[in-house]
């Protein structure tokens, strides 16, 4: 039997190692590049929405939590053309601006996408069950910065630094309480998910999402009072 000294522990670290991976298998599926993120992260105090793309997603279940991706414009123009362009989309049908409804559109189901794969794998890897809300994505101006508050009893804050195959830069935010995850035995996880058959469930919503986007834009904004 083993005990509390030996037993294999899961904690903020590796619950954000977990997360920085579903980035990259996401993004490097559904843009056909490379992804990758720094070997550094950072202890922060505070998670906020910054310019140019900011998105969030509240995740709550065996743990409470919140993700934040900070896209500069270049990086989020980069990541929508390269996944349109490689569903056989022609450059002339593109957006031409990372303001555009398409473009928040991609970029928070690509965020839905990742945060779906990572509960999947929590649940998996860690036998307890998160649910995520809808991101929610807000193009910002430079003059606006918006903090995002969660109910966390003892949070724990880190910003990782992503780079997309043309070396453009945007950063993940993770808010989690507190936790440690102890093994008490032996269990092999499940599979993952495979990654294209997330994006062909990404390309089913993005129609329908598409109809809805602006309305919905419009609603968040009301409500954060701008």
């Amino acid at each position: 039997m083993k005990t509390h000294e030996n037993a294999v522990i899961y904690g903020t670290e590796d619950i954000l190692l977990s997360l920085c991976n579903s980035v990259t298998k996401v993004l490097n599926v559904a843009t056909q590049s490379q992804i990758h993120y720094s070997g550094m992260v950072q202890r922060i105090t505070k998670t906020c929405l910054k310019p140019d793309i900011g998105c969030f997603v509240l995740f709550d279940g065996g743990f409470s939590g919140l993700v934040v991706i900070n896209f500069s414009a270049a990086a989020a123009m980069e990541l929508y053309e390269s996944y349109m362009l490689s569903m056989g989309m022609s450059r002339d049908d593109l957006a031409s601006s990372h303001t555009s409804d398409e473009v928040s559109n991609v970029m928070g189901e690509l965020m839905n996408q990742i945060v779906g794969n990572f509960t999947s794998k929590v649940g998996k890897e860690l036998q307890t069950h998160i649910t995520q809300n809808q991101p929610k994505m807000l193009v910002l101006n430079k003059q606006v910065m918006l903090s995002v508050d969660t109910n966390l009893d003892a949070p724990e804050t880190r910003r990782v630094t992503f780079y997309t195959g043309r070396n453009n830069i945007f950063y993940l935010e993770l808010a989690i309480d507190g936790t440690e995850f102890i093994k008490l035995y032996d269990f092999e996880p499940e599979a993952d998910a495979d990654p294209d058959e997330l994006i062909a469930q990404m390309n089913a919503k993005l129609a329908p999402a598409q109809q809805t986007a602006s309305s919905e834009h419009d609603d968040l904004l009301d409500s954060l009072g701008m």
